[in-house]
């Protein structure tokens, strides 16, 4: 068997990298070495807290100015800010650096001084050989500096079990994480990437570096999306960060047919595999669940230099398969999928065409209660609707609405008004927006009974919505031109735990707006 945990280090790069990264990483050795691209690497570090060592003195009566109050900064082209970033940046790919004479007079602050030290020989007193074999990077070090910033460092090098080594081997570590720790330790700067954020938090737990881990749980909290909310949910166990754990599983409830069907799923282990077929609030079609399952025994025939046989794939499986609750599928499903796809017995095919049709049920190894799933909750923006007397007409215009939460939500569907003059059918077309950026479409109908309720119309798979920022929600109606629309709108409603609130659209001709017309719901899983 491979070791799972092995497995999962291997896929710590692939399903979290962006695709420009995927793009430049042919580029990325020439970018390190460029001192422009500091500038960019600042801007996006800058946006996580930075931890500043700070520095107690004695209460006095006058406060105690530091070097950089009593000496500010001027701004020429060559400032010591700029100077300091060239010094990263040549840094990470050269760490022969010799600074110029009196190069600690350019700096104001110990931190600026100790940054110039991040990767330098300059005095180091310890060396790491990073990486595995084949793939090692030998980086320098200074011992107090690691002492101050983690209390592993601290134990090593002056602990009573320290050990007078010159040169450490880490060979569980990737070189670009190490650097990414060493860089927080020396520089006070969080530079995290899609591709090592994983390796780099790896790092941060292993060195007990607490800022430095909490931030690339941000970092993958930000980034959490169906594609790879099963990778990271295996991670996030490895990790021991429940936090994460519970932002996964809130994903894969909601998107569950997006996060079977994503690469990243084949590659769990699988321990992880389980948990998510055991899950009862899973929101997918059973017969998603046992084609993920299939493809992820396929992979892991590969993994264990397997033939891509019927007898390896269920071997593979083992016991999970009968976490998959076939018997609860639909019959089409059972009959045109799982029944043919050569993975259950004959006796097994044969009992589970009976327990669809029997009268006397038999006794089957596969769970048969069907899953929970997902309640939708539904938000509604209106206090009363009219009818009739002041009908609303469509004439293939756009009705639409821009919405904000204060807690990420997945947006299922919208809930719309029908026909005012009896029953109709409509053909809607529904589209979810972030800055112009279509999200989520789709083209579907529902029958209007000529009643002043609503009508559910739902997107392919719910789309995920971050808090605080305002998506625009817009329909456009085909059907009965006489339809029923809302009135008394509110600019914030309580829906649950989630506060979601309105502001009228650009994009709406048709007149809807926060105070009446139509998309009267907002229908969401929390």
């Amino acid at each position: 068997m491979v070791d799972d945990k092995e497995r999962n280090m291997k896929c710590l790069t692939f399903f979290l990298m962006l695709p420009e990264t995927v793009k430049n990483r042919s580029k990325k050795s020439s970018k390190k070495t460029n001192p422009s691209s500091s500038s960019s690497s600042s801007n996006s570090s800058s946006k996580l807290p930075p931890v500043c060592y700070e520095i107690i003195t004695l209460k006095t009566k006058k406060k105690k100015k530091m070097a950089a109050d009593i000496f500010p900064r001027k701004k020429p082209a060559s400032s010591s800010s700029s100077t300091v970033q060239q010094h990263h940046q040549q840094n990470l790919s050269n760490n022969n650096l010799i600074p110029a004479p009196n190069w600690q007079g350019l700096y104001p602050t110990i931190r600026e001084r100790n940054a110039v030290m991040f990767n330098n020989d300059l005095m180091a007193d310890v060396h790491f050989v990073v990486g595995p074999p084949g793939g090692t990077q030998r980086l320098p070090g200074h011992k107090y500096v690691l002492a101050v910033g983690s209390s592993v460092f601290h134990a090593m090098f002056y602990g009573e079990l320290a050990e007078d080594k010159d040169e450490i081997r880490i060979p569980d570590v990737d070189p670009a994480a190490f650097l990414a720790m060493l860089k927080y330790i020396y520089c006070d700067e969080i530079d995290l990437a899609a591709d090592t954020v994983l390796a780099t938090l790896y790092a941060a737990k292993k060195y007990i570096v607490p800022h430095l881990a909490r931030a690339c749980v941000n970092f993958l909290e930000t980034s959490l999306s169906a594609k790879n909310a099963c990778v990271l949910l295996s991670q996030s166990c490895l990790f021991e960060e429940p936090d994460l754990t519970q932002r996964c599983w809130e994903v894969i409830d909601a998107q569950a047919e997006l996060a079977l069907k994503s690469e990243g799923f084949c590659d769990i282990d699988f321990q992880t595999l389980e948990s998510i077929l055991r899950r009862e609030t899973l929101n997918a079609k059973e017969i998603v669940v046992f084609e993920a399952a299939l493809n992820w025994a396929e992979v892991e025939c590969q993994r264990q230099d397997l033939a891509l046989s019927i007898e390896n794939k269920r071997k593979v499986l083992g016991k999970a398969l009968y976490l998959i609750r076939i018997p609860t599928m639909a019959l089409d499903d059972f009959a045109n999928g799982a029944a043919q796809s050569g993975v259950l017995t004959l006796n097994e095919t044969n009992d589970i065409f009976l327990w669809y049709t029997a009268a006397k049920k038999p006794e089957l190894q596969f769970v048969s209660k069907a899953r929970k799933g997902l309640v939708p909750q539904r938000c509604h923006r209106f206090q009363s609707c009219a009818y009739r007397s002041n009908q609303w007409r469509y004439r293939g215009r756009c009705d639409s609405i821009q919405f904000a939460v204060d807690k990420r939500v997945f947006i299922a569907g919208f809930g719309l008004y029908g026909s005012s003059c009896g029953s109709a059918e409509y053909s809607a077309k529904i589209e979810l927006k972030r800055q112009g950026v279509v999200l989520g479409q789709n083209l579907s109908k529902y029958f209007s009974d000529g009643s002043s309720s609503t009508f559910p119309v739902w997107f392919e798979y719910p789309v995920q919505i971050e808090p605080d920022t305002f998506y625009t929600a817009s329909v456009i109606l085909d059907g009965n031109e006489l339809s029923y629309f809302g009135q008394e709108g509110m600019t914030e409603v309580q829906c649950g735990k989630v506060t979601v609130q309105f502001q009228c659209s650009s994009d709406s001709t048709n007149g809807t707006g926060v105070q009446g017309g139509q998309i009267p719901e907002l229908i969401f899983y929390a």
